[in-house]
């Protein structure tokens, strides 16, 4: 028989009923909604408490590349609200969440897991503003497990006995998501896998299956699109992109059920003001400015959506579970 957590774990992964009705009682606005325009360039208000606007930028590939993938971004929000805007690197998902708990940073694009555990860290401190639609128009991605194509391992079955990295202690698709799919399906990752290990980001656990160092590692991609082209987004995407992947060379053997996707979350403290303002920018950027929206969703869908806290008010709950699973084996 299921536990109540194994039930929570497929329940989220799912895509189950429980997280539908917040999005359809607030009536979430939408990229693809008629009349939606792009704010008009000007100093608001709100920079008067806002001298510096710091962006929070997640781990998962190298810095040097995540900065310049995020350029036309900063800029493009300096040149709109006329203010100084400044992106802040952080080492690791956890990095971001932190940032957030010490007031350095303004606003972040977070997995579900880390936006959850960073509400819980600092007691509400955070909010949600939007969130990114695949190409179908849902509000979710999947993580995926893959192995090197000349491994001979075709399925989890396969992976009995054998060495699994997970992306990053924060990730969701990188490590949450996986690891409460196996659980819920009878599988403890600590006896099943011979070895596992985090390798610091989505790009960084591809890397090492293509190297040998393990035989799987997750990470995250849209699960629609092309899966020869890495799918249309996703840390597969990207390194495809870059010339860094050839798929060819990687076999996927296991994708999860939908995963809520991470929202650009602000501290909640700001005024409403520059909220609506940036739930205005996000909104209107994939048809004014694609360019810029592909590169910071690392490959395209249909655009935004608002979001708010009770869309992710099931992974909060499995954040609050798996804390109180940890202080129970100390």
């Amino acid at each position: 028989m299921h536990s109540r957590r194994a039930l929570l774990a497929t329940a989220a992964l799912a895509g189950a009923p429980t997280t539908v009705p917040a999005l359809a009682q607030a009536a979430p606005r939408r990229s693809t909604d008629p009349g939606t325009v792009f704010p008009e360039p000007g100093r608001r208000p709100w920079a008067d408490t806002i001298p510096v606007l710091r962006i929070g930028i997640s781990g998962g590939e190298n810095e040097t590349d995540r900065l310049a993938r995020n350029e036309p971004y900063r800029q493009l929000l300096e040149e709109t609200f006329r203010l100084p805007v400044r992106l802040y690197p952080a080492a690791d998902f956890a990095g971001v969440g932190q940032a957030f708990a010490a007031g350095r940073i303004e606003m972040a694009q977070m997995g579900a897991a880390n936006y959850a555990g960073t509400w819980i860290d600092t007691r509400g401190a955070v909010e949600a503003l939007v969130a990114a639609e695949g190409d179908d128009g849902s509000l979710g991605y999947v993580s995926v497990m893959v192995v090197r194509a000349d491994s001979g391992i075709t399925d989890i079955a396969g992976m009995r006995g054998r060495t699994l990295t997970w992306a990053d202690p924060a990730s969701t698709s990188g490590y949450f998501a996986p690891r409460a799919a196996l659980r819920a399906a009878g599988i403890d990752p600590a006896g099943y896998f011979s070895r596992t290990g985090f390798a610091g980001g989505h790009e960084q656990a591809v890397v090492s299956v293509l190297h040998g160092q393990y035989d799987a590692a997750c990470t995250w991609a849209s699960g629609q699109g092309d899966p020869a082209a890495g799918f249309s987004r996703g840390a597969l995407r990207v390194m495809v992109d870059k010339g860094m992947l050839d798929m060819r060379d990687l076999r996927v053997i296991w994708r999860s059920d939908p995963i809520p996707a991470g929202p650009i979350a602000c501290r909640a403290e700001l005024p409403d003001a520059f909220k609506e303002d940036m739930r205005r920018f996000f909104l209107a950027l994939p048809l004014a400015h694609r360019a810029v929206y592909e590169g910071i969703e690392r490959g395209g869908g249909t655009g935004f959506r608002t979001v708010t806290h009770a869309d992710y008010a099931l992974v909060v709950k499995l954040r609050e579970e798996e804390a109180a699973e940890r202080r129970r084996r100390r």
